[in-house]
C-alpha cells in the first residue's frame, strides 16, 4: 500500500514528522534510487533509503530475543530495566510500538518474540490456537510422577480462576529438573501450577514457542526470524 513518504519514516520510528521533513529537505532521502525532496510523495517502504540505507523492518518487525534474568517485559520505566532497554531504541518509536508476544516473569529467561504488529500478538497468544510454549524448571525437589497425569487432565483448577487449565505435557528429567509444555500463558502459570502440589519453581526458561527455538543465540541479543506459517 502506498503511503506518504513523512508518515512511513515516522511510524518506522526515525523521529517526528517534523523531523523526517528535515531529512526530506536535506536531500537525505531517496525513492527508488532518486533524491526525493516532497513529504507528501507516496511510495512504498522498502523503496525509501535514508543515508543510502535501507528501512529497519520496512514490511514489519519480528524477532526473537533471547530474555536473561533481572529484566521485565513491561513498557514501564518505573519497574526498572526492561527488555526494551536491551533492544533498539528505534523499535519504541515506531508506530506501533514493538511489544512482546506474552511475557515472561523478571527472573524467568528464554525465548520472547518482539513485534509490532498487533494481529500476530493476539494470534500467537490466543488460547484457541494452541500455541506450544516449552519450559525447563527446576523445582525444589523432585516431583511425584502423578503430576504427570495430574497436569494432562485439564482439570486443574488454580486459585482464584474458575477454568481449569488446559491439558499440559508433563516430562519429568531426573531430580528436580523438568520439562512442561503448555499452550496458554496465564499469569504465573508454571510457577503456580507447582505451587498447586507444593512444590516451588527455583528456575524457569522457555526454550520454545511455536516453530521457535533459541538455537546458540546468546543471553540479552536478538534475530529477525520469519513469520509464522
Amino acid at each position: 500500500m502506498l503511503r506518504r513518504l513523512d508518515q512511513i519514516l515516522a511510524s518506522l520510528g526515525y523521529g517526528s514528522r517534523k523531523e523526517v521533513r528535515e531529512f526530506i529537505t536535506k536531500r537525505r532521502v531517496t525513492v527508488a534510487g532518486a533524491i526525493e525532496r516532497d513529504a507528501a510523495t507516496k511510495t512504498t517502504p522498502a523503496a525509501v533509503r535514508l543515508d543510502g540505507l535501507p528501512l529497519e523492518f520496512p514490511d514489519g518487525l519480528f524477532v526473537l530475543f533471547h530474555k536473561p534474568a533481572g529484566c521485565v517485559c513491561s513498557h514501564d520505566t518505573r519497574e526498572g530495566q526492561r527488555v526494551y532497554d536491551l533492544l533498539p531504541p528505534r523499535w519504541l518509536a515506531r508506530n506501533p510500538a514493538a511489544t512482546t508476544i506474552g511475557r515472561l516473569d523478571r527472573d524467568t529467561t528464554g525465548l520472547l518474540l518482539v513485534t509490532d504488529d498487533t494481529a500476530l500478538v493476539h494470534r500467537l497468544t490466543s488460547p484457541k490456537h494452541h500455541v506450544d510454549k516449552v519450559y525447563e524448571a527446576t523445582l525444589d525437589r523432585a516431583p511425584e510422577p502423578r503430576l504427570i497425569e495430574e497436569f494432562a487432565s485439564g482439570t486443574l483448577l488454580l486459585e482464584d480462576e474458575e477454568k481449569p487449565c488446559a491439558p499440559a505435557r508433563l516430562v519429568l528429567r531426573g531430580g528436580p529438573e523438568i520439562e512442561l509444555t503448555l499452550t496458554e500463558g496465564r499469569f504465573h502459570q508454571v510457577k503456580r501450577m507447582f505451587a498447586h502440589f507444593g512444590y516451588e519453581v527455583q528456575r524457569l526458561h522457555r526454550s520454545r514457542f511455536g516453530e521457535y527455538t533459541l538455537g546458540d543465540l546468546a543471553p540479552g541479543q536478538w534475530r529477525e526470524v520469519p513469520r509464522p506459517g
